[in-house]
Order: structure tokens, then C-alpha cells, then sequence
């Protein structure tokens, strides 16, 4: 079973939606002051294999090319809207490979 993190932007309930993986939030994990790369470090020690965020600049403001957690990035972070992508997202997840950065939605 996959260990996916929900990043801070990401709504809470989209984490029902989720199939066959364990989810926690930033939040919940204690992280909820962490920003970006200190996020990343903290998800990658506690050894989370997913991050999914909607944050569309993580990828240009941090460098990913040696990071072992995989990242999906969704189009928005509006809960109304997310569930049209949840399909796609559970269709990743098990087969995402560690350090792959993949945009969903597009």
C-alpha cells in the first residue's frame, strides 16, 4: 500500500477518494508550517512515497532530480473539481516511480 502525503492546498476530503493507499495531510502529520523544500525532506524521512499537491510552481521553485518521493500535481484545488480527477490520480498511484513528477489534468 502506497503512503501518500496531501500537500497543505490539497482539500482534506479529497483524500476519500483515494483507492487502496494510506493518505495523511501535512497537517496531520505536524508539518503544517513546512514550506516546500522542507516539506519535501520531511515527507521523504518519513518515508511517503507520494506527494500530491496542486501547487503548480513546486516544480520550478525546487530542484526534484534527486528526490525519491513521486510528485502529482493537480490542476486546482478546488474540492468540487477534484473529484473529476480522482480517477487519473488512482491510476498513478500504484505504478508511479520514485522521483517521477507527474501533472494530472492536462
Amino acid at each position: 500500500m502506497r503512503r501518500v502525503l496531501l500537500d497543505h492546498c490539497v482539500p482534506r476530503p479529497f483524500r476519500d477518494l483515494l483507492v487502496d493507499c494510506a493518505v495523511s495531510t501535512a497537517n496531520e502529520m505536524g508539518w503544517a508550517e513546512l514550506k516546500n523544500g522542507q516539506l519535501l525532506d520531511a515527507a521523504e524521512a518519513a518515508r511517503c512515497e507520494v506527494l500530491i499537491t496542486s501547487d503548480k510552481n513546486l516544480r520550478h521553485q525546487q530542484n526534484l532530480s534527486s528526490r525519491r518521493i513521486a510528485i502529482v500535481e493537480l490542476p486546482t484545488n478546488r474540492l468540487r473539481l477534484l473529484g473529476n480527477y480522482a480517477s487519473q490520480v488512482n491510476a498513478l498511484l500504484p505504478s508511479i516511480p520514485p522521483g517521477a513528477y507527474e501533472i494530472v489534468g492536462t
